[in-house]
């Protein structure tokens, strides 16, 4: 009897995967064109998209700094049915440490990475910048409506939380946002946090970040909803402005990575040394 539940699971999950590679392949939600020569870049800039998207949602965001002489790419993150993001924030910070890894050691000149995450994807970034070394790579990271402490949201969700592991870690207080508050951000990469007391998902204050007087940690007060990060003008020209900032002032260390993986923070020693405060990640 067993044996044949366990047959029958094994058969609705291969049905499952094939049908959620149907509708990816119909829809196109996570195919992206790539358009980087990443062994001629100099401005990489990684875009990292926020629960439940897509990288579609990243295609206005893209094109701009496209337009604007940047070699824009952004990861699929898979998830829910291979098209949604929604697998733990940790997790996906440790994909996108394995897949940049990759893409610098086929493109040792590429230049230093800014990387541009919305909501979640702007944890995500956080994480593999402060936790697995990623400072290594790293010029800037800027967040967009990012709900650095959390969204009282998260617990509508929690019903489906089998499937959106992430949920669990975007509560108030969860012992993931602790572990990544802990100690201080790499004083080697400026962070700035884009918030907006609109924003219904990372309501205020979660959008911002302690900052303790230094330099390579700011705020950015915007007017926009959620998705206008991806879209509104103003908006697009704070992160202008802040990418222009971060290319004059913050200074890049570039090595190996040797992080294990599994999301698992780096020991003390894989973090950079300097005067910086525990700041949000």
């Amino acid at each position: 009897m067993r044996l044949r539940v366990a047959r029958m699971l094994r058969r609705a999950q291969r049905g499952i995967a094939d049908v959620a590679e149907v509708l990816e392949d119909a829809a196109g939600l996570n195919r992206v064109e790539k358009r980087t020569d990443f062994s001629t870049c100099e401005r990489p800039v990684l875009l990292l998209y926020g629960l439940l998207s897509t990288r579609r949602t990243l295609d206005v965001l893209e094109r701009r700094l496209r337009r604007d002489g940047y070699g824009v790419f952004s990861l699929n993150l898979g998830g829910l049915w291979r098209i949604l993001n929604t697998r733990g924030i940790d997790d996906l910070a440790d994909l996108v440490r394995a897949k940049i890894e990759r893409i610098y050691a086929r493109n040792p000149a590429m230049g230093p990475l800014t990387i541009v995450g919305h909501s979640k994807g702007g944890l995500i970034a956080c994480y593999y910048v402060k936790k697995l070394g990623g400072w290594r790579r790293t010029r800037a990271v800027l967040t967009l409506a990012a709900p650095h402490h959390g969204t009282p949201l998260a617990y509508l969700g929690l019903p489906a939380s089998p499937m959106v592991r992430s949920l669990w870690q975007l509560l108030p207080g969860s012992p993931f946002l602790r572990r990544l508050r802990d100690g201080a951000w790499p004083a080697q990469v400026r962070l700035v946090s884009i918030w907006s007391k609109r924003d219904p998902w990372a309501v205020y204050p979660s959008g911002v970040i302690e900052t303790h007087g230094l330099p390579h940690l700011a705020n950015v007060e915007v007017d926009a909803e959620h998705s206008e990060f991806l879209t509104g003008k103003r908006v697009y020209q704070v992160i202008r402005a802040e990418m222009a900032t971060a290319h004059r002032e913050a200074p890049v260390q570039r090595g190996p990575l040797t992080v294990m993986r599994g999301g698992r923070p780096a020991p003390p020693a894989e973090l950079p040394s300097g005067k910086a405060d525990s700041a949000t990640g």
